[in-house]
């Protein structure tokens, strides 16, 4: 684990995305944080342990989902597939399809594998199943404010991790998409899809993939905007922002943080510290992973 100093965090952007703003202050404690996100391997020393069988790995309550087909209750997650050519980028239906029998060890079905990927990030993995390995590890997950604190890396108001611009002195510095979303991907650094950790180079206080890879679960509840201390007037009891988007579902949705493998300037300009996303905590895909703090 790798040391990261406290401070006072300027949080958020108004350059980009509304749910990253507003930008206000808030103070950090000191902390540490894992130095790359839980690969497979290490992933894999917690399931012989312990016996434990992931979210994606469980059957899915028909309670849960009134009026589906049984036959399509199956276990399985979120698998991306690129498409054949250029495609709406508003309906990500188009390149997000539920696939029976992945996992963690099979993240894009049946027939792949992780086995010749020890040092890659694990994925497919849902949140209650990070929150597992970090209590097995006698660690936590971060909150949202330590992992943007963690990503800045000590850089203060910059729109990267590393600074001012995406490719300073025209350096690849993420696992970001490279090509045209959602069909075309050259690859980067070789690697197309998640690459192993520590390809790319660390952050200013020696943290790797804190950007692009894999997103990664936080502890926080979703909110639409970022709720400064004292909360501006904003109602406690309103759960609307935490819950999911999909209809008739109650399940809560937590913040995600750092980018993908997915993202494309023209799509997902989110492989930024300030940038967040939300996620259903029942919910594993092929680009959310994890690391943990203490």
């Amino acid at each position: 684990m790798i040391p990261v100093p406290g401070g006072t965090l300027r949080m958020g952007s108004e350059e980009f995305y509304p749910e990253e703003g507003p930008v206000h202050e808030r103070p950090v404690k000191s902390f540490e944080m894992d130095a790359h996100p839980v690969t497979n391997e290490a992933f894999l020393a917690f399931v012989e342990a312990t016996g434990y069988v992931t979210v994606a790995e469980q059957m899915i309550d028909s309670a849960d989902f009134s009026g589906a087909d049984p036959e399509d209750l199956v276990p399985g997650a979120m698998v991306f597939k690129p498409t054949s050519g250029p495609a709406d980028l508003r309906d990500w239906r188009q390149w997000w399809q539920w696939e029976p029998g992945a996992h963690w060890r099979r993240p894009f079905g049946p027939d792949s594998s992780v086995e010749d990927r020890p040092t890659h990030p694990v994925v497919q993995v849902a949140y209650l199943d990070a929150l597992a390995y970090a209590a097995w590890s006698n660690k936590r997950l971060p909150t949202e404010t330590e992992w943007e604190w963690a990503a800045r890396g000590g850089l203060v108001g910059m729109r990267f991790a590393w600074g001012a611009v995406a490719h300073p002195d025209g350096c690849l510095m993420a696992d970001t998409w490279q090509g045209a979303f959602p069909y075309r991907n050259d690859g980067a650094a070789g690697w197309v899809g998640t690459a192993p950790v520590g390809t790319f180079p660390a952050n200013g206080y020696g943290l790797l993939d804190m950007i692009g890879n894999v997103w990664e679960w936080t502890s926080d509840y979703w909110t639409h905007r970022h709720v400064p201390p004292g909360g501006l007037g904003v109602d406690p009891g309103d759960r609307s922002n935490l819950l999911s988007a999909e209809a008739g579902s109650t399940v809560p949705r937590r913040v995600l943080k750092g980018g993908s493998h997915l993202c494309a300037p023209e799509y997902c300009l989110r492989y930024r510290p300030a940038a967040r996303s939300a996620q259903a905590e029942d919910t594993a895909t092929t680009h959310i992973g994890f690391r943990c703090a203490r």
